[in-house]
């Protein structure tokens, strides 16, 4: 997979795209064992559950459907726990985990105790 950057992309946001194509080359959601994508914004974090040999999302949920206060930190647990449930609801027990370039550290790693939590194992 090749990328493309333009000139006024940051360095920072290069860094975090090579390192998620090199994560992606190792890992891939099957149908037994799909894949937990997390993305991090500025503002919310993401996460959903992919079926790579369909490409299709099984579930995904967000900060903005999961209604949490308090620390960031705080509310991407409750997002972990919430893809929990809903993956359990669809029997996904096992998924493989994708920080998707991100570093493993606060809200990335909060979304995956609040999911190792609920339940699910990876």
């Amino acid at each position: 997979m090749k990328l493309k950057f333009g000139k006024k992309t940051s360095a920072r946001k290069v860094n975090r795209l090579k390192t998620k194509v090199r994560i992606r080359k190792k890992i891939e959601g099957t149908a037994d064992r799909p894949r937990l994508s997390v993305y991090r914004s500025s503002k919310h974090i993401y996460a959903q559950v992919i079926n790579d040999e369909t490409g299709t999302t099984l579930v995904s949920t967000s900060t903005l459907k999961v209604a949490g206060v308090g620390s960031n930190c705080a509310v991407a647990k409750e997002v972990g726990e919430k893809i929990a449930q809903l993956a359990m609801s669809k029997e996904i027990k096992s998924v493989v985990f994708d920080r998707n370039g991100f570093v493993y550290h606060g809200r990335v790693k909060a979304v995956a105790d609040g999911a190792r939590e609920a339940g699910l194992i990876f």
